[in-house]
C-alpha cells in the first residue's frame, strides 16, 4: 500500500513542476550561503594558525621591526645567514595600484634564498627560478586571477602608465593569500627603498628559537604565528559574517516552508480521497517523511556544492580586507570539511522539521471530509495567521526583555533575531486583516471580490511575502548601516587628516628633519607626535602624544569630555581615551583610573574621542608628560601644514632626497584619504554581497511561489475569462493584488530596516568594535531596492496571465480540470 500512496502523493510535482524548483531553491540557497560563510571563517582561522605560506611551505615565524613602518635592515639578514639560520628568508611587500584604481599587494622574494628552504623538490623549484629568468614573470594564484579577471600571460598596467608582468598562474596552495609574488628586484625598481618588510622563518625548535631571539638586536622582534593576536581582533568580523549567513539560511528556510506548505495544501483533496479509501495516517506520514528526507538530501548536496563555489568567489575580497585591516595572510584555497556537512545536515534537518512539521501534521490530522473542500484551506490559513500573531507578541515581549539586559554583542544578535522573527510572523496577519477590512468597506462588487481573493491568496503567498520582507528589511538595514558608517568615517578622516603631509622618519633624523622643515618658507606649522605600544594582559594599548595648539584640538573629534578638557589634559595628570577603549574598560570623563605600567596610577580621564581607524585601545598624553616619562623615545611622526595653495609634491621630493626617506614614510593627505576609503569599501563588500544574495533568494522564492500559485489558479482565471473578463482585466487583477502585497510588504520592511540599522549601530558595532555614530538615511537607494522588488513581483504575476490569454478561454478551462 505504501508504494501506491507515495506515487499518488509525489505525482503532485508532475502537475506542478515549478514547486520542485521552489522547494529546492529555498533549502539549497539557504544552506549554500551558510556553508559559504562557514568556509570563509574556517579558512581564515586556519591561515591565522598557520602563518605565512609560500610554495607549499608554512613559515610560522616572522622577524619584524617593533616600529610601524620601519623595515628589517638588510645587514641583519646577512648576519643571520652567516650565523647559520638557513630557515629564514626575506620578503618585501609593496602595494601597487592599477590604472583601474584597484590596489593589490605585490610580495617580493629572493628566489635563491627561498630555494634552500623548500622541503621538497618539484614544481615549486621551476616556479622560483622562473622569477629570475626572462621575461621575469609575476606569480598569481588561480583564484585571485579569476577574481580580478586576468589570464595567464597578461600584463598589469599601473596607475602611472607602466606595465609589469607577464602574469603566471599557479595553484593557490603554492603561494596563498590575496597577493602576487615577484622577484625582489622588481620591487626595488617600483619602490626605491632598502631593507625588508620582514624575514620569515620555517618551523623552529625551542632551542633554535631561543638562539635566534638572542641573535636579534634591539628594535627587532621574533613573532610566533599570528593566531594569538589575530583571532581576538577579527572575532567580531567573523561573527558578523556568520550572522549574515544565518539570516540568509532563515530566509531560505521561509521559502522552503512556503513551498512545502503550498504543496501540502494543494494535495488536500487527494489526501482526503486517499483517507476515504482506507489509507492510514501512518502510511501518509511515512510517505511524507521519505519525501522530506529526499528534499533534505538534494538541498544538502546542492547547498554544499554552491556554498564552496560562493566561498571561492568571496574569499579573495575577505582576504584582502583582513590583510588591509589586520595584516593577516589568508589562503585562497578552499577545501570541503566534513564538519560543514555535518553542521549543514543538523541545521537542515532541524529547519525541515520546523518548516514541514506543522503543515504535514495538519494535513494528516484533518478530517477527510474537510480536506475535500477548498474553503477549508482559507479558513485554516486565517487561524494560522492569528496564531502567528500571538506567537509574534511573545517574541516582542522577549525582545523587550533582552533590551533591558546588559548590552553586548551576543545580546544584540539575539535582540535583532527576535525583532525580525516577530515582524515576520505578524506581517501576514496584518495583511490578512487589512484585506478583509477593505473587502467589507468598499462598495463596488469587483473591488470587494478583489480584496477577498487577495486575502485568500495569502494562504500560499503569505510565507513568501514574509521571507521577502525579512530579506528586504535586512538589506535596507545593511545599506543604511554601511552608508552611515562610510559617511561618518569620511567626515572623521577629513577632520583627523588636517595636515597636508605626514612623515614617519627614523628617530635618528627626526630632530634634524624638524629643524629643516621649520626653515622652509612653504611650511606653516609642524606638529610632532610620538607613538608607542604597550603589550598588556588585556591586549595592546597604543599611546600617542599631542601638542597644545588649537589646530591639534580641532583635528580631534571629541565625543564627551570634562569642562575645559584641553587645558586639563595639558596641565594636569590626565589622558584622553579612544571610544573603543573607554567602552571596553567602562571609563567615563572625570573618572580617576589606573593605567598599565609604566604610566602608573591616578590618571584623570579628561575626554573620550572617536577613533574609527584603530583596532587597539588608544590613549593620548600631552607632549610634556610624554617627555617626562620617555624623553623622546618611541616612534615619531610629523604632520606638516603648508601655506595655502602650495603644492606638497616638490617638498616631499626634496625631503625624501635630503634625508633618504623611503617613499612609504612620506604620505600626502589625499593619498591617505583615498587609501583609507578604498580599504573601507573593500571591508564591507562581502557584507553587501551577502545582503544582496539574501534579497535575491527571497525575490526568487517569491517569484517562483507566485508563479506556482497563479498557475494553480488557472481554473479560476479560465472561469473568469468565460464569464467575460478580458486579458487586460485579468492582468490588472493579478498584478494589482501582487502590487498591493508588495507595496504593503515594502512599507513594513522599510521602518523595520531602519530599526535594524539603528540596532546594528547602537549594539552590534558598538560592542563589536567600540564605535558609535549617527544614523543617516539614503532614500534613493531605498526607492531603487523597493522598485526593483515590485517589478519582479509584477513580472511574476503577469507571466501566468500572459500564458492564459494567449490561448482560447474554453481550451484553458478544459485543461484546468
Amino acid at each position: 500500500m505504501s508504494n501506491p500512496v507515495a506515487k499518488a502523493l509525489w505525482g503532485h510535482y508532475r502537475r506542478h513542476p515549478f514547486q520542485i524548483l521552489l522547494v529546492w531553491l529555498g533549502l539549497t540557497l539557504g544552506i549554500a550561503l551558510l556553508i559559504g560563510v562557514m568556509a570563509i571563517n574556517q579558512q581564515a582561522r586556519e591561515s591565522y594558525r598557520q602563518g605565512e605560506q609560500l610554495f607549499d611551505n608554512p613559515f610560522p615565524f616572522r622577524i619584524r621591526s617593533l616600529q610601524s613602518g620601519m623595515k628589517v635592515p638588510q645587514g641583519l639578514y646577512i648576519d643571520l645567514r652567516r650565523a647559520g639560520f638557513k630557515e629564514c628568508v626575506p620578503i618585501d611587500e609593496y602595494r601597487i595600484t592599477t590604472n583601474q584604481q584597484r590596489d593589490f599587494e605585490l610580495l617580493g622574494v629572493d628566489p635563491i634564498a627561498m630555494y634552500s628552504t623548500l622541503k621538497q623538490t618539484g614544481p615549486a623549484q621551476s616556479q622560483l627560478f622562473d622569477l629570475i629568468s626572462p621575461p621575469y614573470p609575476i606569480l598569481i594564484g588561480d583564484q585571485l586571477a579569476r577574481y580580478i579577471g586576468v589570464e595567464d600571460g597578461a600584463m598589469i598596467t599601473l596607475d602611472n602608465g607602466d606595465e609589469i608582468g607577464p602574469l603566471m598562474l599557479v595553484e593557490d596552495e603554492r603561494i596563498g593569500g590575496p597577493r602576487m609574488i615577484a622577484d625582489m628586484a622588481l620591487l626595488r625598481q617600483l619602490n626605491k627603498s632598502s631593507g625588508f618588510t620582514a624575514v620569515i622563518c620555517r618551523d623552529l625548535s625551542a632551542q633554535r628559537q631561543d638562539d635566534l631571539e638572542h641573535a636579534l638586536p634591539s628594535g627587532v622582534t621574533l613573532e610566533k604565528n599570528q593566531s594569538a593576536t589575530l583571532e581576538p581582533l577579527t572575532n567580531a568580523f567573523h561573527m558578523n559574517l556568520l550572522a549574515m549567513g544565518m539570516l540568509s539560511f532563515v530566509v531560505g528556510l521561509f521559502i522552503f516552508y512556503q513551498a512545502m506548505s503550498l504543496s501540502l495544501s494543494q494535495r488536500q483533496p487527494l489526501v482526503g480521497v486517499l483517507r476515504q479509501m482506507g489509507v492510514s495516517g501512518f502510511q501518509l506520514a511515512r510517505a511524507l517523511i521519505v519525501e522530506i528526507m529526499l528534499w533534505v538530501v538534494l538541498g544538502l548536496l546542492g547547498g554544499n556544492a554552491l556554498g564552496l563555489l560562493l566561498a571561492q568567489q568571496l574569499l579573495p575580497s575577505v582576504a584582502a580586507t583582513l590583510s588591509d585591516l589586520y595584516g593577516a595572510n589568508v589562503s585562497l584555497a578552499v577545501e570541503w570539511h566534513w564538519q560543514w556537512g555535518l553542521a549543514s545536515l543538523a541545521i537542515a534537518v532541524f529547519g525541515s522539521v520546523l518548516a514541514c512539521g506543522w503543515p504535514a501534521l495538519r494535513l494528516i490530522n484533518t478530517q477527510p471530509s474537510r480536506l475535500a473542500t477548498h474553503m477549508s484551506l482559507i479558513r485554516i490559513s486565517g487561524r494560522e495567521f492569528g496564531l502567528q500573531a500571538v506567537i509574534s507578541c511573545f517574541f516582542i515581549g522577549a525582545a523587550f526583555a533582552v533590551y533591558q539586559l546588559p548590552h553586548g554583542q551576543t545580546a544584540g544578535f539575539v535582540l535583532i533575531a527576535f525583532i525580525l522573527i516577530a515582524s515576520g510572523l505578524m506581517m501576514p496577519f496584518i495583511l490578512w486583516q487589512l484585506f478583509r477590512l477593505s473587502a467589507k468597506v468598499v462598495k463596488a462588487a469587483r473591488l470587494r471580490w478583489f480584496f477577498s481573493d487577495a486575502a485568500a491568496s495569502l494562504s500560499y503567498r503569505g510565507v513568501a511575502a514574509m521571507a521577502f520582507m525579512l530579506a528586504l528589511a535586512a538589506n535596507i538595514g545593511m545599506e543604511t548601516m554601511v552608508g552611515s558608517f562610510r559617511y561618518t568615517t569620511e567626515n572623521w578622516l577629513g577632520q583627523r587628516l588636517a595636515a597636508d603631509i605626514y612623515v614617519r622618519p627614523p628617530p635618528n633624523v627626526a630632530s634634524r628633519l624638524e629643524t629643516w622643515l621649520e626653515e622652509q618658507p612653504e611650511v606653516d606649522q609642524v606638529w610632532r607626535r610620538w607613538r608607542k605600544e604597550l603589550d598588556t594582559h588585556k591586549g595592546i594599548v597604543e599611546l600617542r602624544s599631542m601638542g597644545a595648539s588649537q589646530g591639534e584640538k580641532q583635528a580631534l573629534t571629541v565625543k564627551v569630555a570634562v569642562p575645559e578638557y584641553w587645558a586639563t589634559t595639558h596641565k594636569e595628570r590626565a589622558v584622553m581615551v579612544s571610544e573603543s577603549m573607554a567602552l571596553r574598560e567602562n571609563w567615563k570623563p572625570g573618572q580617576i583610573v589606573d593605567l598599565p605600567a609604566p604610566l602608573g596610577k591616578n590618571w584623570l580621564i579628561s575626554a573620550v574621542y572617536y577613533d574609527y581607524g584603530n583596532p587597539y585601545g588608544q590613549l593620548m598624553l600631552s607632549q610634556s608628560y610624554w617627555q617626562k616619562m620617555w624623553s623622546k623615545k618611541g616612534a615619531v611622526s610629523f604632520a606638516i601644514h603648508l601655506a595655502e595653495g602650495v603644492d606638497p609634491e616638490p617638498l616631499m621630493v626634496r625631503m625624501g632626497e635630503r634625508f633618504r626617506l623611503q617613499p612609504e614614510r612620506i604620505r600626502n593627505n589625499a593619498e591617505l584619504m583615498n587609501q583609507a576609503m578604498r580599504v573601507f569599501d573593500r571591508t564591507f563588500v562581502v557584507t553587501s554581497t551577502l545582503g544582496k544574495l539574501t534579497l535575491f533568494i527571497s525575490v526568487c522564492g517569491l517569484f517562483v511561489a507566485t508563479v506556482a500559485g497563479e498557475v494553480s489558479r488557472q481554473r479560476q482565471f479560465a472561469l473568469l475569462r468565460c464569464m467575460g473578463m478580458t486579458g487586460r482585466e485579468l492582468a490588472l487583477l493579478g498584478g494589482g493584488q501582487l502590487f498591493i502585497i508588495g507595496l504593503m510588504t515594502a512599507l513594513i520592511a522599510l521602518p523595520m530596516g531602519l530599526v535594524l540599522a539603528q540596532l546594528l549601530i547602537d549594539v552590534i558595532l558598538k560592542y563589536s568594535f567600540g564605535w558609535t555614530m549617527e544614523l543617516y538615511f539614503f532614500p534613493t537607494q531605498y526607492l531603487f531596492s523597493l522598485g526593483m522588488a515590485l517589478v519582479v513581483l509584477l513580472a511574476a504575476g503577469a507571466w501566468p496571465v500572459w500564458r492564459l490569454v494567449k490561448r482560447s478561454a474554453i481550451t484553458s478551462l478544459r485543461e484546468s480540470f
